[in-house]
């Protein structure tokens, strides 16, 4: 198939890409939201920052640590809260508005696909402007909590923090230390974020939905993802065991590197953009770019 290398532009080697790949997969990271301001977990090494995240298994069983994330999310979720969709989201949604891939996976929990207009949107992670109650399911906004933690702990309110990942807030272990949980309204049970939690194994059923899409496309395109999670990386196992072409959109080094026929290092929200154009989203689905015998725009 054809590489980057055959393109001066990059824009128009992803267009191609598409263009030859109609029922093409896309798998998006949190590279794609970082231009929303919201931090990634990972350098362009593919290594992570920081702290260990919390895990599951151990959020679950100690309130110490349910303590510390709720005291964190409060600090930090207004900014994931007020982030909107960049360019790159919004491109992805008027690519897919005019049929220029089949399906959109996310690794991202920040719902930011949604506000820019895409459809059908599976979250391999959940969503953080959700909660859910451990004890009896029930299900809350996430903007509705915030302001139960905000009434119970006044004195973090308006704390400021450099934000971290997915809602977190980098604070001092002390503020947390008389933090009040925030309890199920129904039933006085410990609350969790509808995430899928480090540790933790996506939904069954989840997992089942988004291989059907990968077992039924013709290619796989990666964007804003180092594919250091396995979750995110057995797409592309799955493509390459299958002979699926992968293109990736992706600052930095990528597990599946070995794996890629078409790496373009360029921020998503600029690239993106210049792809919706020569594919013509913005015009009716019925247009289409017109290629030569080369594949050549």
């Amino acid at each position: 198939m054809e590489t980057q290398a055959t393109y001066q532009d990059p824009a128009q080697a992803l267009a191609v890409f598409l263009e030859q790949h109609p029922h093409a997969l896309v798998l998006t990271g949190a590279g794609l939201s970082t231009a929303s301001g919201i931090p990634d977990y990972r350098d362009r090494d593919g290594t992570r920052r920081g702290r260990a995240p919390i895990q599951g298994p151990e959020f679950r069983r100690s309130v110490d640590i349910q303590r510390r994330y709720w005291a964190r999310s409060m600090v930090g979720y207004p900014i994931m809260a007020g982030a909107a969709p960049n360019a790159g989201h919004r491109a992805l949604a008027a690519l897919g508005k005019h049929g220029r891939f089949a399906h959109l996976l996310t690794q991202n929990v920040d719902g930011l696909h949604q506000a820019a207009g895409s459809q059908d949107v599976l979250e391999l992670h959940g969503n953080v402007h959700g909660v859910v109650c451990m004890h009896c399911k029930e299900r809350f906004p996430r903007a509705f909590i915030q302001t139960l933690l905000e009434e119970a702990n006044p004195e973090l309110a308006n704390a400021l923090a450099a934000p971290l990942p997915d809602g977190d807030a980098a604070i001092e272990p002390d503020a947390i230390v008389d933090f009040h949980l925030p309890s199920c309204i129904q039933c006085g049970g410990a609350l969790s974020p509808d995430v899928v939690f480090f540790g933790d194994g996506i939904p069954p059923a989840r997992t089942a939905a988004a291989l059907a899409r990968m077992e039924a496309a013709d290619a796989l395109l990666v964007v804003g993802s180092s594919l250091m999670v396995y979750s995110g990386f057995r797409f592309c196992r799955m493509a390459a065991e299958k002979g699926k072409p992968i293109a990736a959109v992706n600052l930095g080094r990528t597990r599946a590197d070995d794996m890629i026929a078409l790496k373009i290092e360029e921020s998503a929200e600029r690239l993106l953009p210049r792809v919706a154009g020569l594919l013509h989203a913005e015009e009716p689905e019925e247009s289409h770019i017109q290629l030569d015998h080369r594949g050549i725009l």
